[in-house]
């Protein structure tokens, strides 16, 4: 080869290795980390949320309620210009399948994804796989519906400081739904089913139970089932001939839908209560329009509340179907995490936590509530709704004492 045209080939070889290191770099420079060693994120880049949700499963309908909301809420703040300079929410997906043991699985995999934050589980059992890992990795965690009083203080009063959560707690549901029954109902007898395998509907019937005895009132009968039983007719004929005045149910909305239904085809026509896990679901289609009749539950809201008539059309746009208390929730959880994120002025993980625990009055899209420091919980209204021919009207707004 002609040694004059190798030397132009070489020289045009090294001009063109320069380009293609320029371009691999954006043509730019590499930022040098500020001194100190701060990890924030420079201005503009994307704030990862993790998603550990029940997408399949048992509990999907709460799961997926949930992530639409959290969703509507990050798009929503992402269309306008995000937050901090421009940084916008990137939310990553993970399906706890409904699941202890893989919500564990799903943070796992959510702490590998480096994200800043966590919204879900939507369960008790689930968010209660997720403590030890969030804890250990420094992250915050948001559970939108998670009720047990254990996920944010534990047994001995401490605080387990990187949990948070949207929603009231199960002591407060269950004196909500006892108060109903004496109040409201009349009940002096009261009977209690309640689902034996996890911790949501043992609280809720410990709470229930407390506050009606504590009244001077009598709980004649406790029974015991576990989710997914088909078969509520023994117990029925149990709790019918203890002759109550109303019946506590508080499960989930599959197996609440089954007792509701055998039990009026036993005959049992008193009151029927059941807690927030009746609140998603098609529970109706389970137990029959006119069987729930008689039948009350607590919740989170009611769809009907005018300061909710924005969010339930943005809803409806966004996903072609109705949103219930869940989807609230989880709108309110991301946008609690969004005005922490502002507040901390970026995700360093401490002050985020203390942007979350000193949130203080907080105006979500359900109304005013307040958060306490010391318990990671906020105070605020609850909803009994009633059954009238298969559609929920709202019965009594209970504000907190």
């Amino acid at each position: 080869m002609n040694p004059r045209k190798n030397g132009i080939l070489c020289l045009l070889l090294v001009l063109l290795c320069g380009v293609l290191v320029l371009s691999g770099c954006g043509g730019g420079v590499a930022a040098t980390p500020p001194a100190g060693g701060s990890t924030e994120p420079a201005a503009g880049e994307p704030i990862n949320v993790g998603l550990n949700l029940e997408l399949t499963g048992s509990s999907a309908e709460f799961g997926l309620s949930g992530q639409n909301g959290m969703k509507l809420a990050f798009d929503k703040v992402n269309a306008e210009g995000g937050v901090l300079d421009g940084r916008m929410f990137n939310y990553i997906p993970a399906d706890n399948k409904s699941e202890a043991g893989e919500a564990t699985s799903a943070t796992t995999r959510l702490v590998g994804e480096n994200v800043s934050a966590i919204l879900g589980p939507m369960t008790t059992a689930a968010v209660l796989g997720s403590i030890q890992l969030v804890t250990d990795n420094n992250i915050v965690l948001i559970t939108p519906s998670g009720t047990n009083a254990r996920l944010t203080v534990n047994e001995d009063g401490s605080l387990n400081p990187w949990i948070f959560r949207a929603c009231f707690i199960d002591p407060f549901q269950g004196e909500v739904a006892a108060n109903f029954a004496m109040d409201v109902l009349g009940a002096e007898t009261a009977a209690i089913a309640y689902d034996i395998v996890g911790d949501y509907s043992g609280g809720l019937a410990a709470s229930f139970k407390q506050t009606f005895e504590a009244a001077g009132k009598t709980v004649v009968r406790e029974e015991q089932f576990s989710a997914g039983d088909t078969d509520f007719r023994p117990i029925i004929e149990n709790i019918k001939t203890s002759n109550p005045d109303v019946i506590f149910v508080p499960a989930y909305y599959t197996d609440d839908g089954r007792f509701v239904l055998q039990a009026r085809d036993a005959e049992v026509t008193v009151p029927i209560l059941g807690g927030d896990g009746w609140g998603s679901g098609d529970m109706v289609g389970i137990a029959g329009a006119e069987n729930m009749n008689n039948t009350f539950y607590v919740d989170f809201v009611y769809m009907d509340d005018p300061l909710l008539q924005d969010f339930v059309s943005e809803y409806r746009a966004a996903y072609n179907r109705e949103p219930d208390g869940f989807s609230v929730l989880g709108y309110e959880s991301a946008t609690m995490l969004i005005e922490a994120v502002k507040n901390a002025g970026g995700t360093d993980p401490e002050a985020l936590r203390s942007a979350l625990e000193n949130l203080g009055e907080f105006t979500g899209i359900s109304g005013e509530m307040t958060f306490d420091p010391a318990t990671h919980n906020p105070v605020k209204k609850a909803i009994i709704l009633e059954s009238v021919n298969g559609v929920k009207e709202l019965k009594e707004i209970v504000e907190p004492k």
